[in-house]
């Protein structure tokens, strides 16, 4: 029977390595960018009967896998079993050892079985075996990862923390990474809750109630119009601007009626500098006049009611994301998977982006520094042309860069949003991040993508 095995060092003491995978949100976070998992049911935690029902895409199809907690020794350990799956025999134990007083050993085990027995394994086993490679090798770097940013505010109180925009791509991984963390997140949705840590709001109604916010020590608000869903139309452009003016107006109006005032951290794009060619922007620079950097302005300015009432509030210009899950990224992988992508227009168009990972760290630092106000830009240290960012994607993909992309090819496909989107320069520096001291995870494109895309090496 094959058996699969990992183990790595963490650098906490076992009792928080074994708390954070307790915690929601913990899945979410092991959960690999590269693959379709979603949670359907969950019942009882990750102690003995717990149960969790997930539905996997295997190519085009989902299929569904159910796993039962069999055994649970607090602290140490705990055992899954498949109870419905791909496999003939799943039985998964996740285990949990003291180094010392201030690091623990993670290990995991996996005995497995694959359908038609021998013939299974003679066939499958080690396209499964490399698949389990990829995946625990993630796992065991998100961990320590994620266990690393929480312990820098390990002995400061757990927050509770309102998300707009939860259920989307940033949104998402933001709740997930704070309640594995030990915080509460309050999610404002625009449907009627569904429990406690819901609360209704409509912000083109300007609906939102402040006493169900009360005792909220922080809003993180990321909610508007996709910028990228299809050509910029009139009414389009009308709501993307509407979306982020009109919410942000109610968060910070909201904001200035609680008492003790929450920080506020706004989302805001590094779209407000304009297209600028090679010219180094920190946070000082001067802003751009086109449309999008319009719509950052009133986007930030729409936030001053809450200055206004003494709130601290940050404005994240944020750059290209990078998650294998959505996004800019996920929407260049097909073709150049294929090795049929290549440099878009000149090339020399400067990219400005940032890990996922970095940009959960750098709302979660900014929620504890006091002394955090105005705009702040969230991008890795190192921005780099178009040329550079597609030949390092390729060497990672192992895929050629085959068919350029011309100027004139964007403007006809994409039109204005085209033009902003992929020919636009903006060589943006996170200034004031590194002046604080800021340690970036991943600083370096390569590890980064290596790391959204389960592509790491050991």
């Amino acid at each position: 029977m094959p058996v699969f095995e990992r183990r790595s060092s963490v650098s906490v003491p076992v009792d928080d390595l074994a708390e954070w995978h307790l915690r929601p949100g913990a899945f979410e976070r092991l959960r690999p960018p590269w693959q379709q998992v979603r949670v359907l049911e969950r019942s009882g935690g990750l102690r003995k009967g717990g149960r969790m029902i997930l539905s996997v895409g295997v190519g085009p199809a989902h299929m569904r896998w159910i796993a039962e907690v069999i055994d649970y020794e607090p602290g140490r350990r705990f055992v899954d079993v498949q109870v419905k799956g791909p496999f003939a025999r799943w039985r998964h134990t996740h285990g949990f050892e003291p180094v010392d007083a201030a690091s623990s050993r993670l290990e995991d085990h996996v005995d497995y079985e694959l359908p038609l027995g021998a013939t299974g394994n003679l066939l499958g086993g080690a396209p499964v075996h490399h698949s389990l490679v990829r995946l625990f090798r993630f796992r065991h770097r998100r961990t320590a990862d994620d266990l690393r940013w929480h312990a820098a505010h390990r002995d400061e109180p757990r927050l509770t923390v309102a998300i707009t925009g939860a259920s989307g791509l940033i949104g998402s991984e933001l709740a997930a990474f704070l309640t594995s963390g030990g915080h509460r997140v309050v999610k404002l949705v625009r449907r009627p809750p569904h429990d406690a840590d819901e609360v209704f709001w409509d912000p083109e109604r300007m609906a939102l109630a402040p006493e169900l916010l009360e005792g909220v020590d922080a809003i993180v608000h990321l909610a508007g119009h996709s910028i990228n869903s299809g050509r910029w139309a009139p009414a389009v452009k009308r709501a993307i601007l509407d979306s982020r003016t009109e919410g942000t107006t109610l968060i910070a109006r909201t904001v200035a009626q609680l008492d003790p005032r929450p920080v506020l951290i706004s989302q805001s794009a590094i779209g407000i500098y304009g297209n600028r060619g090679a010219e180094g922007l920190d946070e000082s620079a001067t802003l751009g006049t086109d449309f999008l950097a319009g719509v950052a302005k009133a986007w930030e300015e729409a936030t001053q009611p809450a200055r206004d009432a003494g709130a601290r509030v940050v404005t994240l210009r944020t750059g290209i994301v990078l998650s294998g899950q959505g996004g800019a990224l996920a929407r260049m992988l097909p073709a150049y998977r294929l090795g049929v992508g290549g440099v878009i227009a000149s090339g020399h168009q400067w990219m400005s982006w940032i890990a996922m990972e970095d940009w959960l760290g750098i709302v979660l630092d900014l929620l504890y520094d006091d002394g955090a106000e105005g705009p702040v830009n969230a991008v890795a240290p190192h921005a780099l042309t178009n040329r550079e960012f597609i030949h390092t994607l390729t060497k990672v993909l192992r895929r050629p860069s085959v068919i350029p992309v011309t100027a004139a090819q964007v403007r006809l496909m994409f039109g204005e949003m085209g033009e902003h989107l992929l020919l636009d320069s903006q060589r943006v520096l996170p200034a004031r991040l590194q002046a604080k001291g800021f340690q970036f995870r991943y600083p370096d494109l390569e590890e980064a993508l290596r790391a959204e895309l389960g592509l790491l090496r050991d």
